[in-house]
């Protein structure tokens, strides 16, 4: 949790303490319910992981299912709209926007949701789908779908999205004007 509001207390410019991280960003409150959440669930208790998630979907507006596995210090920023599913598995240190979807393209009780390596960028209204993989330090600009694989510290935009950009560094900004079409 310490670990989670210094990353956004560095990570927003706007965060003016810890506290009003703690108390007042819709995304802290998502992930830490999540937690809770996604251990109950582990730990194959009825009900009370999806009562914990539904809760936790009328107070920040982020959807995330107990079943999906969250890394360390995954931010959500602005988060309203954003959905997570059931087996989407986040890496440590990712980013995701407001309205973004990991969602499934199949049925079956198999993985059906995306994986986010580490230092991965989501940008606002993206949607991931299916079970493809993410590579570590790739960024995905605002509004882009992805249907397929993205390699390590890659730049994907468009619908469907498509790379324009190769060896973007973890840490480097996510500049969408920056981003060629």
């Amino acid at each position: 949790m310490v670990y989670l509001l210094k990353r956004y207390r560095q990570y927003d410019p706007a965060a003016k303490s810890i506290l009003e991280v703690a108390l007042l960003y819709p995304g802290v409150k998502a992930v830490c319910l999540h937690k809770i959440a996604h251990r109950l669930a582990r730990w194959k208790i009825p009900f009370f992981p999806r009562m914990v998630s539904e809760l936790s979907r009328l107070i920040t507006g982020i959807d995330i299912h107990p079943g999906a596995r969250v890394g360390r210090g995954l931010i959500i920023d602005h988060g309203m709209g954003t959905v997570i599913g059931e087996t989407a598995v986040i890496g440590n240190d990712v980013i995701i926007y407001q309205g973004v979807t990991l969602g499934g393209t199949e049925l079956k009780h198999a993985k059906r949701h995306p994986t986010l390596e580490d230092h991965v960028v989501v940008g606002a209204g993206a949607k991931v789908l299916g079970n493809i993989t993410i590579g570590t330090g790739s960024r995905i600009g605002a509004n882009s779908v992805v249907i397929e694989d993205v390699p390590p510290n890659s730049t994907v935009v468009g619908i469907p999205a498509r790379r324009v950009r190769q060896g973007v560094t973890p840490g480097e900004e996510l500049s969408h004007q920056k981003i060629k079409e």
